[in-house]
C-alpha cells in the first residue's frame, strides 16, 4: 500500500534534519579536540551561540556540497584521475572555511590543514548516517529505484510495460583464473568461503566451467575477442609494428582505438554491445554507446565519448567522493604494510612495491571499482540491456602479491561485495536481469625470470648477438656464456674491457661497422648478407607481455626468417632455445614456416606436423601447439617469440616482467578462465567439448543476448564496417609501400576484384595469406525500443 505523499515528505525531511544534526554534533566534537579549529568568536560565547555557529556551518557546508560539488567535478574532469582524487580533501576543506566565513561576528575558524581533516569526518560520519537512514528504510530505497525508471521512462516515451525480455550484465573479472575462484568459492578450515555470494549463486542458480584463452592470456586480446568476435593480429600485450615503426601496447588510448577498428573490420560488426549497451572500465567500447573509463576512447574529446565522463555521476556526490578518497588512502596504507610485511617475512619469490605502486593499486581497486560499480548500477536501474564491465582490482593485485596471496584473497573479497551489492540493486531494476561473470584469463606463479637467472631477457638477446649487456647480466653464466658463443660465432674477438657507464664493452681486433640505436654493428660480411654491405644495423627491440617475449630487428622489413636470423646473430637462436628459463621460441623457417625450437636441438615444425626430438610444446598441455600455430600466422607476429619455461609439477612460470604473478603467454593457469552463467541459459558448449579462444566467447555471449531477443547486428552495418575500416587503412598501406626501402617486402593485396573488402582485409592480416576463422554474421532485427 502506497504510503501519503505527506509521509513521505515528512520522512525525507526527518532524514534530511538527522543528517543535518550528526554533521553538527561531528562538528562540535571536533572543534572540541583540534587545536586549530574553533567555534567561538574571540570574546567568548555560550554553549547556546556555539551550538548555532555549528549548526549554521554544518547547514552551510551541507547547501554547498549539493549545489557547488557537482559543478567543481565537472570542470576538473579533464584532470588525472589520481590527481582528482587527492583534490577531493583539498575542494572539500575549502567549502568548509567558506562556510565558517558566513557564519557572523567572527564566529568559526580553521588552519586550511585542519579545514581538510574537519570537512573529510564531516562528510564521512554524513555519508554515513544518510546510508544507514536509507538502508533501514526499504520503502524509501524501493520508492528512490522506482521514481527513476519512471523519469527514463517518461524521458523516452514508453509505457513501462512488464513484457520487456531481461537485460544482462556480463561481469569481468579481471585475472581471476579457475582454479583460483574455485577456491575461492570453498569453506576452508571451517571457515566460509572467500566469494560466499557467488559461491551461493553456484549451489543454486549458476553454473561454472573454464574456457582457454590463445596464446595471447592477456586482456587485450581476450576483451577484443570476447566484446569485438575478433583478435586477429594481437600476437601480446605490446609488440613492434614494422608497418608503422611504432610499438602497439593494449592499454594505450591511441593502440586500443585502432585495434578496436581492426577489428570491427574483421568480424563485419560493431560488437557485443551495439543495440542498447554500456561500456564500463574496458579497453574497448563493445559497440556501445554508453561508455566509462573506456581506453579506446579516452583519447577522444567528444562530450560523451571521453573515458572520464563516468566519474561525473560518481564524484558529483561529495559523500560519494569523500569515501572513495578516503578509501583510497587507506588502501594505500594497507599496501605500504602488506609490503612491509612481505620483505620483514623474506617471503619469496617478491617484487619491488615501492614507488607509485601503492596510489595505483588504489585506483584500481577502490577509484575505479567505485566508478565501475556506480556506473552498472545506473545502467541497471535504467534498463539498459547488455551491460559488460571490468573489474580490474584483483589481477593488479596478484601481480604483485601473488595469485594465491593474502592480499589477493581480499581482494576477492571486497569483489564478492560489490557483486552483491549489484545483484540487490538488479532486484529493483524496471525488468528482469542476469549476470554472468567471466575472466579473460587467469594468472600463473614464479619467481621472474631476472630474478631467477640473474638477467633479463633483453640481456639475454643482446648477450646472443654480440652486443654489450649491463656488467650484472655479463658476470652470470648464461649471459656470458651466450655472448661469448655470438661472438665466437661471428669471429669476433675480444679483450674485456668495462665501460664508463657500467656496461661490458669489447675492443674489437677489427673496424666497427656504423651502428644505430647505440649498439655495435655487425661486421661487413654478416651486413652484406641481409643485402646492403653500406647499411646499419639497428638494436634489436626487446618487449615483454607476461611469460611471452617478443624480439624485432627493425631495421629488415618484414619478417625475418630464421634463415636470416642465423644469417645475422648464428648464436641467437640457440641461446635462446637452450636457456633452462625459456620453454620454447617460434621464428619463421623459409623452409618449414612456423618452427618452434627447444633445448638440445627439439623441433616442432608446426605446419607440417614433423617433429625433430621430443616437442617443446608438449609440457605445456593440449592446445598449445593449435594456439602457437594460429598466432605463428598473424601479420603482426614479430620475427623471434620467446615464451618462458613451464614447471607442471608447481604450476609455475618466469614472467619477462617485474610480475610474481603473471599472463601473457603460455603455462599454467594463467591460460584457464572462467565462464559462469545463469542456469536458465543454454550451455556454453556441448557437454565434453572444451571453449577455446575468446572469439568463441564472443559467440557463446551473443547466443545467450539472442536467447532473450537481445542486440543484433544490423546488416548494412555488418556491411558498411568493413568498407570504411579498410579504406581507412588504405593511405597506411599506401604510405607504407611508399616509405619501404627498395627490395623490402611489401604485403600485396589480393588481386582478385571478387573478393569482398572484409576477406580482404583479413587476409591481410597473415603473412602467409592463411584466411581467418570465418565470423557469422548475425542477420537484421528491428530493435527493440522498449530497452
Amino acid at each position: 500500500m502506497q504510503k501519503p505523499r505527506w509521509k513521505t515528505v515528512g520522512g525525507t525531511l526527518l532524514r534530511v534534519t538527522a543528517v543535518w544534526a550528526v554533521s553538527t554534533l561531528t562538528m562540535l566534537a571536533l572543534a572540541g579536540i583540534l587545536p586549530d579549529f574553533r567555534l567561538k568568536s574571540g570574546d567568548g560565547d555560550t554553549a547556546t551561540q556555539i551550538a548555532i555557529t555549528a549548526a549554521s556551518g554544518a547547514g552551510a557546508f551541507g547547501v554547498l556540497s549539493a549545489l557547488v560539488w557537482p559543478l567543481l567535478v565537472r570542470a576538473l574532469l579533464l584532470m588525472p584521475a589520481l590527481v582528482l582524487g587527492l583534490l577531493v580533501f583539498v575542494l572539500n576543506g575549502s567549502m568548509l572555511l567558506i562556510a565558517l566565513s558566513v557564519n557572523p561576528d567572527g564566529r568559526g575558524a580553521a588552519e586550511p590543514e585542519t579545514a581538510v581533516v574537519v570537512a573529510a569526518v564531516m562528510s564521512a560520519a554524513s555519508s554515513a548516517t544518510s546510508t544507514f537512514l536509507t538502508v533501514r528504510d526499504d520503502d524509501a530505497y524501493r520508492r528512490r529505484l522506482a521514481r527513476l525508471a519512471v523519469r527514463r521512462r517518461r524521458r523516452l516515451g514508453e509505457d513501462g510495460g512488464s513484457d520487456e525480455p531481461p537485460g544482462t550484465v556480463f561481469l569481468q573479472l579481471d585475472g581471476v583464473g579457475h582454479a583460483v575462484l574455485r577456491e575461492a568459492l570453498r569453506e576452508r578450515e571451517n571457515r566460509p568461503p572467500v566469494m560466499p555470494t557467488v559461491a551461493g549463486w553456484l549451489q543454486s542458480t549458476h553454473k561454472v566451467t573454464p574456457w582457454r584463452t590463445d596464446w595471447s592470456s592477456q586482456t587485450g586480446a581476450s576483451q577484443l575477442g570476447i566484446l569485438h568476435g575478433s583478435n586477429e593480429d594481437v600476437p601480446a600485450f605490446r609488440w613492434y609494428e614494422k608497418k608503422t615503426g611504432e610499438v602497439m601496447v593494449s592499454n594505450r588510448p591511441t593502440s586500443a582505438a585502432v585495434l578496436q577498428r581492426r577489428a570491427a573490420a574483421r568480424a563485419g560488426h560493431d560488437g557485443l554491445l551495439t543495440v542498447d549497451g554500456a561500456s564500463r572500465g574496458n579497453l574497448f567500447t563493445g559497440g556501445a554507446d554508453q561508455l566509462a573509463l573506456v581506453l579506446s576512447v579516452a583519447a577522444r574529446r567528444g562530450k560523451h565519448n571521453r573515458s572520464r565522463s563516468g566519474y561525473f555521476a560518481y564524484f558529483a556526490d561529495p559523500a560519494n567522493a569523500t569515501r572513495t578518497a578516503v578509501s583510497f588512502l587507506a588502501e594505500v596504507v594497507r599496501e605500504i604494510c602488506q609490503s612491509t610485511r612481505a620483505k620483514l617475512r623474506r617471503e619469496t619469490p617478491r617484487v619491488k612495491r615501492g614507488g607509485l605502486y601503492p596510489f595505483i593499486r588504489a585506483f584500481a581497486t577502490v577509484v575505479e571499482r567505485d566508478v565501475v560499480v556506480t556506473a552498472v548500477m545506473g545502467d541497471i536501474l535504467s534498463g539498459r540491456t547488455a551491460i559488460y564491465a571490468d573489474l580490474v582490482a584483483y589481477d593488479e593485485v596478484a601481480h604483485h602479491s601473488g595469485p594465491r596471496s593474502r592480499d589477493a584473497r581480499q581482494v576477492l573479497a571486497r569483489l564478492d561485495r560489490s557483486i552483491a551489492l549489484i545483484a540487490k540493486v538488479a532486484e529493483h531494476a524496471p525488468r528482469d536481469y542476469r549476470i554472468v561473470l567471466l575472466s579473460d584469463h587467469g594468472q600463473s606463479p614464479g619467481e621472474t625470470f631476472a630474478g631467477a637467472y640473474g638477467l633479463r631477457l633483453e640481456d639475454l638477446v643482446r648477450a646472443g648477438c654480440g652486443l654489450p649487456v649491463s656488467r650484472r647480466a655479463g658476470r652470470t653464466s648464461s649471459g656470458a656464456e651466450a655472448r661469448e658463443a655470438g661472438r665466437a660465432a661471428l669471429h669476433r674477438p675480444e679483450k674485456p674491457v668495462v665501460d664508463g657507464d657500467g656496461r661490458c664493452g669489447v675492443r674489437e681486433a677489427s673496424a666497427e661497422v656504423g651502428r644505430r640505436c647505440g649498439g655495435p654493428a655487425a661486421p661487413a660480411d654478416v651486413v652484406a648478407a641481409d643485402g646492403a654491405g653500406d647499411t646499419a644495423v639497428s638494436d634489436p627491440i626487446v618487449l615483454a607481455s607476461g611469460n611471452l617475449g617478443l624480439i624485432s630487428f627493425p631495421d629488415v622489413p618484414g619478417r625475418m626468417s630464421r634463415e636470416q636470423i642465423d644469417a645475422r646473430h648464428p648464436a641467437l637462436l640457440r641461446a635462446l632455445a637452450d636457456h633452462p628459463g625459456v620453454g620454447f621460441v617460434l621464428v619463421r623457417s623459409e623452409a618449414h614456416g612456423a618452427v618452434v625450437l627447444g633445448a638440445d636441438g627439439a623441433e616442432h615444425r608446426l605446419d607440417t606436423g614433423e617433429v625433430v626430438g621430443v616437442s617443446p610444446l608438449t609440457v605445456f598441455g593440449p592446445g598449445a601447439e593449435s594456439a602457437v600455430r594460429r598466432t605463428a600466422h598473424f601479420r603482426n607476429t614479430p620475427d623471434i617469440m620467446v615464451n618462458s619455461a613451464y614447471d607442471p609439477a608447481r604450476g609455475t612460470v618466469h614472467a619477462f616482467e617485474e610480475q610474481i604473478g603473471s599472463h601473457g603467454g603460455l603455462g599454467g593457469e594463467q591460460g584457464h578462465p572462467f565462464l559462469l552463467w545463469p542456469a536458465e541459459l543454454t550451455p556454453p558448449v556441448a557437454a565434453g567439448e572444451e571453449l577455446v579462444g575468446a572469439e568463441r566467447v564472443h559467440q557463446v555471449l551473443r547466443r545467450w543476448l539472442e536467447e532473450a531477443d537481445g542486440p543484433q547486428v544490423p546488416e548494412e552495418e555488418a556491411a558498411a564496417a568493413p568498407v570504411e575500416a579498410a579504406a581507412a587503412d588504405a593511405p597506411a598501406v599506401e604510405a607504407s609501400a611508399a616509405q619501404a626501402p627498395a627490395g623490402a617486402e611489401v604485403p600485396a593485396e589480393p588481386r582478385s576484384t571478387k573478393t569482398s573488402d572484409a576477406a580482404r582485409t583479413t587476409q591481410d592480416s597473415r603473412w602467409d595469406g592463411a584466411p581467418a576463422v570465418p565470423f557469422t554474421v548475425v542477420s537484421r532485427v528491428v530493435p527493440n525500443k522498449t530497452r
